[in-house]
């Protein structure tokens, strides 16, 4: 299972903050940001993947998170 988000994340220092407290969550998951894309896309695969944790925890690092559809 791949989930997408939109997010407002700007640094790679921001992003490998928020992918390592995401690894906690999801240990055997692959997750990266494409800060490149117009919508700093988060990207998180693997099994068992709950979006409302996902966003929860990209929130309490101030960012916004949104699932893309």
């Amino acid at each position: 299972m791949v989930e997408v988000f939109k997010t407002n994340v700007q640094k790679a220092a921001e992003a490998n903050k928020i992918i390592s407290q995401l690894n906690r969550f999801f240990p055997d998951s692959k997750i990266n940001f494409d800060l490149e894309d117009c919508d700093k896309i988060l990207r998180v695969e693997g099994r068992n993947i709950t979006v409302e944790k996902v966003v929860e925890l990209v929130q309490k690092h101030g960012f916004n998170c949104a699932e893309l559809e």
